[in-house]
């Protein structure tokens, strides 16, 4: 028995050894980790430096070029503006002209009180809004909604303020811009948020089909989307044909401000849906089941579960089509009547008409520093939205 015992375990230490794996070589990612790690660049490093190449080379530093040429002015030859760093006889002399910025802002007539006006209105609306956020748990909600009544209505009267007051081209294309920008952002957080929560509550198998069609436009051209919406609104257009198959008189659509609005929510709309379908879509259905055991009616349930829940897909959805609309010239160039004034449309004729290369710079940094902005309030209201939760 001891003879046996031996033999049997000499074969399993044998087995093992045959079954046991043989040693690993060292893979290849080993020795560049190993190497970054000797350099001292970390992974976090290696990931952020791709993005951030690309940012400096294609954003930056083209930015820093048009902001160079925004500070020379407009000559004529080879390219079209001054230098800025000059030598005469060894001397090495910097020469910045703010005249281009100092242009956007001439010529405006303002009222005597209209910066004590714009500042009372705007200390008014800041003011209301941070006591509204500060007493939000603490106060009745009548009481909520009347100081967000106040900061409504002063806000209101400083864009009446600004639309009252003659101000010159470029200041009045700026404001024209965040006119219709804004109202076609309206019309599309109207129009996309019924059509995401439509997808979110569809049964799975008609999901991919719903976001198939609205992703169906962009398998076009764009610029073959607008001119298909002046075909279907001119005054020979489908529209007005089929109006008259019914008795009604042919509408004016076509180079009006409503066409550039309609031309605006039809293109941007699908930046706004599939945001807010990402974020409606992760909301956990228990929570509707809890509120409408609580007693709660489904209107009430959505604006006190669902609407707080997925306002950062609501904001990130509208800066979406905000952004690009505000400096839009392909829709109201195609669509817009000669009374459609839009930044984008003034600096194409500064750039390629006028040739004054000069103040289009100053105009494209002054319209990047207004899209900035509303970069910002997007980022503070997500993070306001994610602290509340």
């Amino acid at each position: 028995m001891g003879q046996l015992g031996w033999l049997v375990g000499f074969g399993a230490n044998q087995l093992s050894s045959f079954d046991a794996a043989p040693p690993r070589r060292p893979q290849p990612w080993t020795w560049v980790s190993g190497a970054l790690a000797a350099a001292g660049i970390s992974g976090r490093a290696l990931v952020i430096a791709a993005p951030a190449a690309w940012m400096t080379l294609f954003f930056l530093v083209p930015l820093a070029v048009v902001f160079g040429i925004s500070l020379s002015v407009k000559q004529f030859g080879q390219p079209p503006f001054t230098d800025l760093l000059t030598t005469d006889s060894g001397t090495v002399q910097l020469t910045l002209h703010l005249s281009n910025y100092l242009k956007l802002i001439e010529g405006s007539t303002l009222g005597p009180n209209f910066w004590t006006q714009i500042i009372v209105f705007l200390l008014v609306g800041f003011v209301a809004f941070r006591i509204g956020r500060a007493v939000a748990k603490h106060v009745e909600p009548v009481a909520l909604w009347a100081i967000h009544a106040v900061a409504i209505v002063a806000i209101v009267l400083l864009i009446a303020t600004l639309y009252t007051t003659e101000f010159n081209v470029y200041l009045t294309a700026f404001l024209s811009s965040i006119r219709f920008a804004a109202i076609s952002t309206l019309f599309a957080v109207l129009i996309g948020y019924p059509m995401a929560y439509a997808i979110a509550r569809a049964p799975d198998r008609w999901r991919n089909i719903l976001l198939m069609l609205v992703i169906l436009p962009f398998w076009t051209s764009f610029l073959l989307r607008v001119y298909a919406l002046s075909g279907f609104m001119r005054g020979e257009g489908v529209i007005n044909q089929l109006l008259g198959t019914v008795g009604i008189p042919p509408l004016v659509m076509l180079q009006t401000d409503f066409a550039v609005y309609v031309g605006i929510v039809y293109s941007y709309l699908p930046f706004f849906v599939l945001p807010l379908y990402t974020n409606l879509v992760k909301l956990d259905p228990s929570l509707l089941e809890a509120s409408a055991d609580l007693g709660a009616r489904p209107f009430r349930t959505f604006l006190s579960v669902t609407l707080p829940l997925s306002m950062s897909g609501v904001i990130a959805g509208a800066m979406l089509v905000f952004i690009p609309a505000i400096g839009e010239f392909v829709i109201p160039s195609l669509l817009g009547g000669p009374g459609t004034q839009m930044i984008g449309r003034i600096l194409w004729d500064e750039f390629f008409a006028k040739t004054n290369w000069p103040r289009a710079a100053a105009l494209a940094v002054t319209l990047l520093v207004i899209v900035v902005i509303p970069f910002m309030l997007m980022q503070r209201a997500q993070d306001a939205v994610v602290a509340g939760r």
